[in-house]
């Protein structure tokens, strides 16, 4: 079978290997959808961390039972799924707690479990004994399904900022993880929402499949200065930065108002990961500032229902389909921001 495996920065590989065989307590899919997002493009450029090269990539998994290992229950061949990408262990003191996402033994799918630029996979038991692969409901397709985790994620971030009724939000970023934002925040109650970009004709595209209330493009106006304007100098209640920006960061928390929110939801260069908060602000206006890390098996049970009602619609966001043998042309694409949402399909 063919795979895209991750060896070092700047070298991708598409290999062929043979066909992965099912253990005690696995199961084997065939993947059907994997979508790519702006990690995979670090990935290429930086390298992870997390990473144990060479590894096959791609974590936004869905796909169909074709085997499964002694002592599973529950599952058969033919079985539409969605697998989880963050995998906590389940019995550490902050999975106890009801935590999972800051699990300090964490694995994940395409980091230490080859991942699903794949056209075979294993589901590990580690995926199975917390609960994170998902039945993908009748009507919502492989390539919708592949969006829950990236919804999943966005689901943490906005219980983590208490996104509700009657509130003011402001998204910035318009790639696929803002504009999930948005969707979210619509469905979570939000009144009014204000989607920032830098970008002009990327924040125009997603716009006009989003549409939040007002659009602000940050490069031709101050962003603080538009969001106090737009609302009559009060400020937001929420600001989600779904971008790698430490300005981004900082204009946020001088957009909010009392005792709003501001959600890191964005992570930084590793090179540059310091921004300046002016602390007489948060402590005067009592704000509020959350950070996020991924999503639990539970966030992604919810997200894949929200996608499956309708309460959150994901099938306009996907803007390219491409195959596996052209995920370095689908990563380059999400890298110059020229897409909303690529999948690949195998």
């Amino acid at each position: 079978m063919k795979v895209a495996k991750f060896y070092a920065p700047g070298d991708i590989r598409l290999e062929d290997v043979d066909e992965p065989h099912v253990s005690t307590g696995e199961v084997k899919i065939r993947v059907r959808n994997c979508s790519t997002c702006g990690t995979d493009v670090k990935i290429l450029t930086s390298g992870h961390p997390n990473m144990s090269p060479p590894q096959v990539m791609g974590h936004e998994i869905a796909g169909e039972i074709v085997d499964v290992g002694a002592g599973v229950e529950g599952w058969s061949v033919g079985d539409r799924v969605q697998v989880i990408a963050a995998i906590p262990d389940g019995t550490c003191d902050d999975c106890l707690a009801g935590n999972p996402t800051i699990c300090p033994n964490q694995l994940s799918m395409g980091y230490q479990f080859p991942g699903g630029f794949a056209e075979y996979m294993i589901v590990p038991r580690e995926v199975l004994r917390v609960g994170g692969l998902n039945r993908i409901p009748d009507g919502v397709g492989f390539a919708e399904a592949s969006l829950t985790e990236p919804l999943a994620c966005v689901l943490n971030g906005q219980e983590l900022a208490r996104v509700g009724a009657g509130d003011t939000v402001v998204v910035v970023g318009s790639g696929p993880i803002g504009c999930l934002h948005v969707r979210l925040a619509r469905s979570r109650g939000a009144v009014r929402i204000i989607l920032i970009d830098i970008n002009a004709d990327r924040l125009a595209e997603a716009a006009a499949i989003v549409r939040p209330d007002l659009t602000i493009v940050s490069s031709e106006t101050d962003p603080v200065e538009a969001v106090l304007r737009a609302t009559n100098g009060r400020g937001a209640d929420v600001v989600i930065t779904a971008a790698a920006s430490g300005a981004a960061q900082e204009q946020g928390l001088r957009m909010l108002a009392r005792r709003g929110r501001l959600s890191l939801f964005g992570g930084l260069p590793k090179d540059a990961p310091t921004v300046t908060v002016d602390s007489n602000l948060v402590h005067y206006r009592e704000l509020t500032i959350v950070g996020v890390n991924g999503s639990s098996p539970a966030h992604n049970r919810q997200a894949l229902e929200l996608i499956a009602t309708g309460v959150v619609v994901v099938s306009d966001l996907i803007t390219h389909r491409l195959p596996l043998d052209r995920l370095l042309d689908a990563i380059g694409i999400v890298g110059r921001g020229e897409a909303i949402k690529v999948t690949i399909e195998s």
